[in-house]
């Protein structure tokens, strides 16, 4: 039993090694055509100094459901369950007393303008704020981009009411250069428990020893084109176990995993590539629940209002923020923050 885990776990290493990084699936076959994806019912994203979103919401139990074409039913409780309900809170219905999206949302704002003065004394800070960037525990204000960072440039965020969490993607400057940036928080009694971030610099995402360059550019124009924050219309929304249950099966099966992508659905990491998001990968009929995952989901949101879904993992030595945006069960477009460390630091 031993040895077939750990065939396995080689032979998903392999897999994944040909289908991302994003800019090695042209080596394995991919379709690396640029078309943008046609338009979605999403919202762009913020530019300048604050970051509005949609509706994120994390699971306690893993989710059943799925996307019609094999994102249902999923069952990977271990994997997913005890890591939300432990670091996200209660899933279910309803929100936390006391949090709303105007409170979330101007959490984040007044975050980004914090980060860009290099001075969090305006914040409202828990006792305990715990705050990591690419794995490792920093004081916050004094190490890290807060050292750097300039205004915000641009964002697109989701906010979960029920567990008082949000994240955004983001590009913000460091020094002179522009970064991708993703950031999560946690609120408890409105005031900021967890600040989780990946600063993603020049030679910070790396696959096999190979640099993977960032495209700032494109993680701003996928506002426009995948339109993250918009609200999708009620008709076409996805309940959140099938959001849950998306995001869950990508993660656990993949690349076997990408389900109920449209034909002009492009995926990007830290802005790179731009390839079809079924480039070198396939849908199996299977679910997750049993088995080695090929990459094992640590947190995942879903945002019924606007269709996004969250999740978060490691890959190949980084650590990982995944969104997609899904609307009437189809999605129109996956973007991944990634960035070098040995964990979240949150596990």
């Amino acid at each position: 039993m031993a040895d077939h885990r750990v065939r396995s776990a080689v032979a998903a290493r392999r897999s994944l090694a040909c289908c991302l990084p994003l800019l090695t699936l042209i080596a394995c076959g991919g379709d690396g055509d640029g078309t943008p994806p046609p338009t979605a019912t999403g919202g762009s994203g913020t530019t300048g100094t604050g970051a509005t979103g949609g509706s994120v919401a994390t699971t306690g139990s893993g989710g059943a459901g799925g996307s019609s074409s094999g994102g249902g039913g999923m069952s990977a409780e271990a994997a997913v369950g005890s890591a939300t309900s432990a670091t996200s809170g209660t899933g279910g219905g309803g929100e936390t007393a006391g949090c709303t999206r105007d409170l979330l949302k101007s959490t984040i704002d007044a975050y980004f303008e914090a980060l860009a003065a290099h001075d969090p004394s305006a914040l409202p800070l828990a006792d305990n704020v715990k705050f990591t960037e690419n794995g490792e525990a920093l004081e916050l204000g004094q190490e890290g981009l807060w050292k750097t960072a300039g205004a915000l440039k641009y964002a697109h965020s989701a906010l979960d009411t029920e567990t008082c969490s949000s994240a955004s993607q983001a590009v913000v400057p460091d020094g002179s250069m522009d970064i991708p940036l993703a950031l999560r928080l946690k609120l408890e009694n409105q005031k900021i428990a967890e600040i989780e971030t990946i600063a993603v610099r020049p030679g910070d995402y790396k696959v096999s020893g190979q640099d993977f360059a960032s495209n700032t550019a494109a993680i701003i124009a996928s506002g426009d084109t995948v339109k993250w924050e918009e609200p999708v219309a009620a008709g076409d929304r996805n309940a959140r176990d099938e959001l849950v249950g998306w995001m869950e099966k990508y993660f656990w099966l993949f690349p076997r995993g990408v389900c109920d992508t449209v034909s002009g659905c492009k995926r990007i990491e830290n802005g790179g590539g731009s390839f079809n998001c079924s480039a070198g990968a396939s849908c199996d009929p299977g679910q997750p629940g049993s088995g080695t995952p090929a990459l094992t989901p640590r947190l995942i949101f879903a945002d019924v209002e606007t269709g996004i879904g969250v999740g978060f993992t490691m890959f190949m030595g980084n650590t990982d923020m995944h969104m997609f945006k899904m609307r009437g069960g189809q999605v129109y477009g996956v973007s991944a923050i990634l960035g070098a460390a040995s964990s979240s630091g949150w596990e």
